[in-house]
This record gives C-alpha cells, structure tokens and sequence, in this order.
C-alpha cells in the first residue's frame, strides 16, 4: 500500500522557467568549455572554435573605437592638399589590397569594395585618374600600388586571369569564352586582352569588367611586415611606384 506522501503529483513547473534552466545550462557549459580551452590549450573541435569565437564585451568596446578612430584619419587623409598626390607617370595602376578586417570603418570598407577589393592580397587593374588617386588617398594604410611592367602585367592575366561567366570564375584558357564576351571590341585570346590592358586602351573597362580581381598568393614571412605607415616611411602601405613589381613577382 502507498504512503500519502509517495502518491504526491510531482511540483508542476511551466515551460518557461524549463527553457530558461536549458539555456542557463548552457551557457554553464559553454564558459566552462571556455575556461578549459584557455587554460590548456586544447585542440579545438569545431564546436570548440565556434565557442571561442564569442566575442567579450571589451573586444566589441575596442573594435568601435578603431573604427572611429579609422574614420576620423581617413578624413584627415582626405584634407591633404592635392599637391600631396604625386603627379602620374603612367595611365595603368594595379592595386593590392595588404590589410583591413574589424579595424576598418564601413566608409573605408566601401572604398574598397568600389575598388573590387574585398579580400586581403586580392588585386585590380585600374586606369590612373585624378578620382582613383583620391580614393587610394583615403584608403592608404589598406592597400600598397604602383606601375605594373609588360612582364608582370602578362604574366599575371596569364597565371590568376579568370573571366566570370554566370557568376562563377572561369579561368582564360580558351580564346572562345574570350571571343564571345569581348569579340564586338576586336578582343579575341589572352594577347588581346594583355595589350589592352597594358595600353590601357577604349575597351579597357569592359576588359576589367570581364575579369575578376586576381587572387594573389599570401607572400612570404617579412615581405609585407604589418605596418600601415607608407611605402617610403618604411612601412607596407602607398604608392611604391615601379617597385610594386617587386612585390608582384612575390605574390603571383
């Protein structure tokens, strides 16, 4: 025979106050997990990584204030008198896109992406103007360019050239994709697309629209250092004028 007191219903607790203990089981977990990875180093699995991802209050505290403080010197490059940008010396630039992740204010990152760098060590062909040169002004201390050579101009459309075709990168080994998207200018196989290039010529911007930015190799240990002052200060970043083929040669 049962007891009165063992034939008592069990307590009701509602749903909420249940999902409310799951997650606060969870989120126990999950710092404990933390914790643990801190303090051994241990191998991280990928519900690990996903874990450490998460971001501290103060890590969101210091990505603001670089971001602020991106904005308020890409104003203060931007006042330099126009006397600061050296005077051209050829129509063909190409740029390379060295630094730039949370430390970037959207005004900075959008530069960019006007320029089609949306990635670190991607590069563009662009045809050098008075507008180019103040938009690479701005966006200094992200991207180092210069005067690309016949050599490494073809060598570069030879070995990362590719075309998008439907969205997809396409990569220029058959002179017909080249025919069938530029043929109306006279532009037939690689060759065609070298010279105009190079020469920066009528049809250079659908040549360039035709094409995807060139994903460059990761160079060496030293080669880019990490710092953000100019080319000729010591640092990555800026105009590095004929020596960018240098750098080209590293990366292609």
């Amino acid at each position: 025979m049962m007891t009165g007191e063992e034939g008592q219903p069990l307590p009701y607790v509602s749903e909420i106050v249940l999902k409310k203990r799951k997650i606060k089981d969870e989120l126990a977990i999950t710092r404990r997990t933390q914790l643990e990875l801190g303090k051994y180093g241990a191998k991280k699995s990928k519900k690990q990584s996903d874990v450490s991802d998460i971001k501290r209050p103060e890590q969101f505290i210091k990505e603001f204030r670089d971001k602020e403080l991106d904005l308020i010197r890409m104003k203060q490059r931007a006042k330099r008198s126009k006397s600061m940008i050296p005077k051209l010396r050829s129509n063909l630039l190409f740029i390379i896109r060295i630094q730039g992740k949370n430390d970037m204010h959207p005004k900075t990152r959008k530069i960019l992406y006007n320029l089609r760098l949306r990635k670190v060590f991607s590069g563009v062909f662009v045809k050098a103007t008075e507008g180019v040169m103040e938009m690479l002004q701005k966006v200094e201390p992200y991207v180092t360019y210069g005067y690309p050579n016949l050599k490494n101009v073809k060598e570069l459309i030879y070995k990362k050239g590719y075309a998008r075709i439907d969205k997809k990168p396409v990569p220029l080994t058959d002179n017909n994709i080249i025919e069938q998207a530029l043929g109306k200018y006279g532009i037939i196989c690689i060759e065609d697309i070298v010279h105009e290039i190079m020469n920066v010529g009528p049809h250079f911007k659908e040549v360039i629209r035709f094409m995807g930015p060139l994903i460059l190799s990761k160079p060496e240990d030293g080669v880019i250092k990490g710092k953000k002052q100019p080319y000729k200060e010591g640092g990555d970043a800026g105009n590095r004028e004929d020596e960018i083929n240098d750098l080209i040669s590293k990366m292609n």
